[in-house]
């Protein structure tokens, strides 16, 4: 799925400081597009929003496994 310009997309606020791993994300109205900030141009991924939810409920919870 390509990304629009429609979208008013926002850095992770877990990207890294250097910019070399920024994510950034668009909400819509059934999930998210999640993108590589340094590719705006390239292709997105669209997720679920009760994914979405999960995902981000799981991340503000500390409950992200470790790698």
């Amino acid at each position: 799925m390509l990304a629009t310009s429609t979208h008013q997309w926002f850095k992770s606020s877990y990207s890294g400081g250097s910019g070399t791993e920024c994510v950034e994300c668009t909400h819509t109205g059934d999930g998210a597009l999640i993108r590589d900030s340094k590719n705006q141009n390239g292709s997105s991924v669209a997720v679920r929003r009760e994914a979405w939810l999960a995902f981000t409920l799981a991340v503000r919870d500390g409950k992200m496994l470790q790698l």
